[in-house]
């Protein structure tokens, strides 16, 4: 498998999942301005959409957004538990969370990161994004992650976009309990492996 990113977006998310299930794949970096591939690629010809993550699988198919994507690759193996079995009320707990973060945080942030946007319109985005943090944390002062005590696919979304706030001026550590989270989702192995690949590539021109 082939796993299409750029730093800093979230295709973290899968990055890590990968990592954390220990399946084979290879990283293939992509400059969102030119939509060039590292491999030599146009980008477009794999997701037209022109943006990441577009995880390439060995069998030629393409497979476009995050939530889709890392419950994909959770069925891929079970035993490693990052997802619920399909089917289950656990499972759609999961897809919850997922819709979640994609929708009220996710996208929230996206106004925050374009200079255009006016400064009225990016307080409101912070308010809005304050509100989500404060109704999570309740839920993380009561248990590690949003499932309970392991660790799953939402939550490496999650510590993704979390991770966006030191560069749009959102200071965690008005929610103990998010920012706990964040500092145990780092040290997992497998996202510090994840961080260390995305920092190399950002020094790569």
């Amino acid at each position: 498998m082939k796993l299409y990113f750029a730093p800093g977006t979230c295709a973290l998310s899968p990055h890590i999942v990968l990592r954390e299930l220990g399946l084979p794949f290879e990283v293939v970096k992509v400059d969102l301005a030119t939509k060039q591939a590292a491999d030599g690629s146009d980008f477009t010809t794999v997701n037209p959409r022109g943006y990441v993550p577009a995880l390439l699988l060995d069998g030629g198919e393409v497979l476009t957004e995050g939530p889709a994507i890392v419950q994909y690759l959770a069925d891929l193996a079970p035993d490693k538990q990052l997802a619920p079995a399909n089917g289950t009320l656990q499972r759609y707990r999961l897809q919850e969370w997922l819709n979640f973060i994609s929708t009220e945080i996710h996208k929230q942030f996206s106004p925050l990161f374009h200079p255009p946007v006016h400064e009225a319109v990016k307080e409101a985005q912070k308010v809005k994004l304050a509100r989500r943090f404060s109704e999570i944390e309740p839920l993380l002062e009561k248990q590690d992650y949003l499932t309970g005590s392991r660790f799953s696919v939402a939550d490496a979304y999650l510590f993704t976009v979390l991770g966006w706030g030191k560069y749009v001026g959102i200071d965690l550590n008005q929610w103990p309990a998010v920012t706990r989270f964040v500092e145990r989702v780092a040290v997992r192995p497998a996202v510090a492996e994840a961080l260390a690949v995305e920092a190399a590539a950002k020094k790569v021109a």
